[in-house]
C-alpha cells in the first residue's frame, strides 16, 4: 500500500508541474510583446510605442492615419477580449460565444437594429473620418493576424477566434454607449404600466419632477391606455432582453476653474464619468502624438480617439445631460393582416428583414426583424420567428422606438475627433456641433483662460400639440406625436466665462427656468452638484490638491435630509438600541468603516418596499425593486402622506411613522443575519463593495474570483464621490448594496503646467487577468489617488515598422 501511494504522489507532483509549467509558458506566450521591434502590414512608416511603469503607452506616428492605426494595435494588445465583447455586444453575437443565456439579448439588439444601423451609417463616412476608422481597424486587426503569440484566457476556456474588426463595429459601439446613457424608453414604459394601476397624480408623486418644478402637463395617459385597451406586459420581454441602460442614480461630474479662482492664475478641469464598472476598465489611458496632435487621457477599447482629455490647448470633461431623444410609439396592427400598421395615411406595411442567430450548442434561431416609419420594432424581441401573415399576435400593438443614436449619417466619432485637434473653447465648441449621442454636457478650458460648457448633442423637436411630452409611449397613427426635426445646435444649453469663476455640472438642470426649449423633465436629484457648488464656493481659490478633495467627497446630503426620519423610528428589536446608537454623531459621510450608512441604507429599502409595494402589487413591485424611489420617500415622508403610509393589503389604516418602524426592525432582522448580531462591528464596506464585473466570468462562480475585482468603498448614488446602491439582489451571489456604477475614471486637468495632470481607472491597463498589471489601479482608485497623465518616463518601448510592401517611398 505505501508503494502505491508513494507511486499516487509522485504521479500526481508530476500532474501539478506539469500543470503550473505549461500554465507559466501560456501566461509568457499571452502577454503581449512590448518590446522591441516588429515588422507589421499596414503603416506607412514606423510607430513607436513607448509605456510608462502603469503600462499606459505613448503611440508615436509620423501621421494620423498610421496614429490610428497604433492606437488600434494596442488596443488590441491589452484589450483584446473586451474588444470582442464589445463588437459582440454590438453586432448581436453573444449566444455564439456564450450559449442560450445570451439568446434573448441577442434577440434584442437584433431588433434594435445596432449593427444594421452601423453599417449603413459607415456607408456615409467620408473624408479623415473613414481613414481613420479603417486605419484603427486594421490596426486591430494587424496584432491578432500578425503577432499573437496566444489568445487570452477568455478565448481558450469558450473555444473562440478573435473575430476580425470592421470599421462599422467603432460605429455600434458608439450606439451601445448611447444606449448605456439613455433611460427614456424605460421610463416610458414604466409609466404606461403604473397607468394601468394608478391614477395620473399618483404616478406624478412616485416619480415626482424636478425639486421645485411643477408635474409637466400632459394629457391623462391613464384614459388614455385603458381606453386603448393596452397589454400591461407589452414590451416587458423587451426589457428583459435589453442591455441595462439608463440606471438611475448614477451619472457624472464636471467642474472647470477659471484662472481667478485656482492658485496658479491659470484654468483647471475635473471630471469623473459615472458608468458600469467593469474588469477590465471601460477606459484605456494613452497618450497619442503626431504632426499638429498632441492629446493624452481616456480611450475607449473600439473607438479611435482620446475621449476624454488634454491636448497641448485645451482639457475637456464630459457628464450626461440625458436628453428625451428616445421615443416609443404604439403601432397599431391591421386586425387581419400582422405585416401592416395604422400610420396617418393608412394601413401601410413594416420594412422587414430576416436574422440568423448562431447559438453555441443548439440550432439556429431564426427571427424576422420590423421597424415602422418611427424606428425598429422593440417589442418583437426576445424574437418574432413566424406568424407575421395573419392575425395571430399576442397584442394589438407593437412598440416602435424612434432614437437620435440610430439616425443616418451620424457624425458622433467625426465629432469626438475634432475635439481632439481643436486648439481653442471656440473651435470646441464648434466641433462639439457635430455631436449626436449620447448628449453630453462637456467642459472645456483653454490655455488664454477661457472656460465654458457647452451640451452637444441632437435634440428633437416636438410639436405643440404633442400633449404626452414624450413621457410615455404615444399612438403611431397620429401625426402630432411625430418629431419635427432638431433643435439648432447652437441653441442647446451653454455657459462661458462666468463672472462666478466656475461651471460644473452633475447631471442637474442645466439651463434656467425660462429656456425656451424642451430637454428633459427627468433630471437628476440634485445632490451631488449641490456638494460640488458647497466645495468650490468653501474656498476663493483651488488647487490640484483641493480638487482631488471634492473627487474623493463622501458626504451625503440626500442621507442628512432622511437621517431625522431614521433617528426618530423605534422598534421593539433586541438590537434597535445598539443600531440607533450607532448614528450619534453621524452627518451623512457615508465612511465605509462606520456601521451607520448600513443602517441608513437597509432602512431605505425596506420603508421603500412598505410605501409603494402594496400600490404597484407584488409582480410589478419585484420587477421593479432594484429601482431607487427616493425622491419619492422623501416626499412622503415630509408630508406624512397618508395616502401612500397605509397598507393597501389591510384593513387598518397606517400611518407613516408605523411604517418607519417596521422597516427599521425589518432592517434589523436583516442586517443582523449579514454582519452579525453585534452592530458596533457593522460595516458598509463590508456589504458596499466596489464590483468592476467581468464579462462573462462574473456569472460563473469557480472563475469569477479569478477576473472580477473587489474593493470596499464608502459613499452612496448621492455623493459626489459617486457609489451607486445596489437596492436588488445580486442574480448570482444573492448580495445586497454591491456598488456597480461609479467613476469610471478620474481626471484632473492643469492648465498652466500640464505635468501636473492626473488621472485614474479603476482597475488596470491590461485585460490579462494572469498579470498583475490587471489590478494594478483598484487600490488607487478606491482611495482617490491618481497617476501622472504626462511625461512619465518609459519603461518599455516597441517598435513598429512597415512592412516594405507599406514603407513611404
Amino acid at each position: 500500500m505505501s508503494k502505491w501511494m508513494k507511486r499516487a504522489a509522485v504521479a500526481l507532483l508530476v500532474v501539478v508541474v506539469t500543470t503550473v509549467v505549461g500554465l507559466g509558458l501560456y501566461a509568457w506566450r499571452a502577454v503581449p510583446e512590448t518590446q522591441g521591434r516588429l515588422e507589421v502590414q499596414g503603416p506607412l512608416a514606423a510607430i513607436s510605442i513607448e509605456r510608462d511603469a502603469h503600462g499606459i503607452p505613448t503611440i508615436r506616428a509620423q501621421n494620423l492615419r498610421d496614429l490610428a492605426f497604433g492606437l488600434g494595435f494596442v488596443h488590441a494588445q491589452d484589450r483584446l477580449w473586451q474588444l470582442e465583447t464589445h463588437q459582440r455586444i454590438g453586432a448581436g453575437r453573444l449566444a455564439e460565444a456564450f450559449g442560450e443565456p445570451a439568446l434573448k439579448n441577442d434577440q434584442f439588439l437584433r431588433a434594435l437594429s445596432v449593427r444594421e444601423t452601423a453599417r449603413r451609417q459607415w456607408e456615409q463616412v467620408r473624408g479623415q473620418t473613414r481613414e481613420l476608422l479603417q486605419a484603427y481597424a486594421d490596426g486591430i486587426n494587424a496584432h491578432v493576424r500578425q503577432h499573437m503569440t496566444a489568445r487570452p484566457p477568455e478565448f481558450v476556456i469558450l473555444g473562440l477566434e478573435p473575430t476580425p474588426w470592421e470599421p462599422a463595429d467603432s460605429l455600434a459601439w458608439a450606439i451601445m454607449m448611447a444606449w448605456d446613457l439613455g433611460a427614456n424608453w424605460n421610463n416610458e414604459l414604466l409609466r404606461m404600466r403604473l397607468g394601468l394601476r394608478l391614477p395620473l397624480n399618483r404616478i406624478n408623486e412616485l416619480l415626482p419632477p424636478y425639486p421645485g418644478d411643477a408635474p409637466l402637463a400632459t394629457a391623462d395617459y391613464v384614459q388614455l391606455f385603458r381606453e386603448l385597451k393596452v397589454d400591461p406586459d407589452l414590451g416587458r420581454q423587451a426589457e428583459l432582453a435589453a442591455p441595462e441602460s439608463g440606471v438611475e442614480g448614477v451619472g457624472s461630474n464636471n467642474w472647470v476653474l477659471a484662472g481667478t479662482r485656482t492658485t496658479t492664475g491659470a484654468p483647471l478641469l475635473g471630471n469623473d464619468p459615472h458608468l458600469k464598472l467593469s474588469a477590465p476598465a471601460l477606459w484605456y489611458v494613452a497618450r497619442l502624438e503626431a504632426p499638429g496632435l498632441r492629446v493624452a487621457g481616456a480611450t475607449m477599447p473600439g473607438l479611435p480617439m482620446v475621449v476624454l482629455g488634454q491636448n497641448e490647448h485645451i482639457a475637456w470633461g464630459f457628464t450626461n445631460t440625458a436628453p428625451d431623444v428616445q421615443d416609443l410609439y404604439l403601432e397599431e396592427l391591421h386586425p387581419q393582416d400582422a405585416t401592416r400598421y395604422r400610420t396617418p395615411d393608412g394601413w401601410q406595411p413594416f420594412e422587414t428583414r430576416e436574422e440568423v442567430i448562431r447559438v453555441k450548442g443548439r440550432p439556429d434561431v431564426r427571427m424576422t426583424v420590423r421597424a415602422s416609419r418611427h424606428g425598429p420594432v422593440i417589442s418583437d424581441a426576445p424574437g418574432v420567428a413566424e406568424g407575421l401573415t395573419g392575425p395571430a399576435q399576442s397584442s394589438r400593438y407593437v412598440l416602435a422606438m424612434r432614437w437620435t443614436a440610430l439616425d443616418v449619417p451620424n457624425t458622433t466619432v467625426e465629432a469626438g475627433l475634432a475635439l481632439n485637434r481643436a486648439r481653442s473653447v471656440d473651435e470646441f465648441i464648434r466641433a462639439s456641433a457635430l455631436h449626436v449621442a449620447p448628449m453630453q454636457n462637456m467642459v472645456v478650458a483653454d490655455r488664454a483662460g477661457h472656460i465654458a460648457m457647452v451640451a452637444a448633442g441632437r435634440v428633437p423637436l416636438r410639436r405643440a400639440d404633442h400633449d404626452l411630452k414624450g413621457l410615455v409611449p404615444a399612438p403611431g397613427w397620429e401625426a402630432r406625436y411625430d418629431w419635427q426635426g432638431y433643435l439648432d445646435p447652437s441653441l442647446t444649453p451653454r455657459e462661458r466665462d462666468p463672472a462666478r469663476g466656475w461651471i460644473a455640472t452633475a447631471n442637474q438642470r442645466i439651463h434656467a427656468a425660462d429656456y425656451p426649449h424642451f430637454i428633459t423633465s427627468e433630471w437628476t436629484l440634485p445632490y451631488r452638484q449641490q456638494r460640488i457648488e458647497e466645495l468650490l464656493e468653501a474656498r476663493p481659490r483651488h488647487d490640484m490638491n483641493s480638487l482631488a478633495a471634492i473627487h474623493a467627497d463622501i458626504t451625503s446630503l440626500a442621507a442628512r435630509k432622511l437621517l431625522p426620519h431614521l433617528r426618530s423610528a423605534r422598534s421593539a428589536h433586541p438590537l434597535a438600541a445598539a443600531a440607533l446608537a450607532q448614528l450619534e454623531g453621524f452627518d451623512g459621510r457615508m465612511e465605509a468603516d462606520r456601521a451607520a450608512p448600513l443602517i441608513l441604507w437597509a432602512w431605505t429599502r425596506h420603508l421603500q418596499a412598505l410605501l409603494f409595494g402594496d400600490e404597484l402589487g407584488d409582480g410589478l413591485w419585484s420587477r421593479l425593486n432594484g429601482r431607487n424611489f427616493y425622491d419619492a420617500m422623501e416626499r412622503v415622508l415630509e408630508r406624512q402622506d397618508a395616502w401612500w403610509c397605509d397598507d393597501k393589503r389591510t384593513p387598518a389604516a397606517e400611518h407613516c411613522a408605523e411604517m418607519s418602524n417596521r422597516a427599521l426592525g425589518l432592517a434589523l432582522d436583516e442586517l443582523q443575519q449579514l454582519q452579525g448580531p453585534d452592530p458596533a462591528r457593522w460595516r458598509w464596506g463590508a456589504a458596499h463593495q466596489a464590483r468592476s464585473e467581468h464579462r462573462p466570468f462574473s456569472k460563473v462562480p469557480a472563475l469569477a474570483r479569478f477576473f472580477e475585482l473587489r474593493v470596499p468603498v464608502g459613499g452612496d448614488t448621492y455623493t459626489v464621490n459617486a457609489a451607486r446602491v445596489n437596492l436588488s439582489a445580486d442574480t448570482v451571489t444573492g448580495e445586497r448594496y454591491l456598488n456597480e456604477h461609479g467613476p469610471s475614471f478620474r481626471a484632473l486637468y492643469d492648465l498652466q503646467d500640464p505635468s501636473r495632470s492626473r488621472v485614474i481607472h479603476s482597475t488596470g491597463q491590461p485585460g490579462l487577468p494572469l498579470v498583475r498589471a490587471y489590478r494594478d489601479f483598484v487600490h488607487r482608485w478606491a482611495h482617490v489617488e491618481y497617476v501622472p497623465l504626462w511625461d512619465a518616463p518609459a519603461k518599455e518601448v516597441l517598435r513598429l515598422e512597415p512592412a516594405a510592401a507599406d514603407r513611404v517611398r
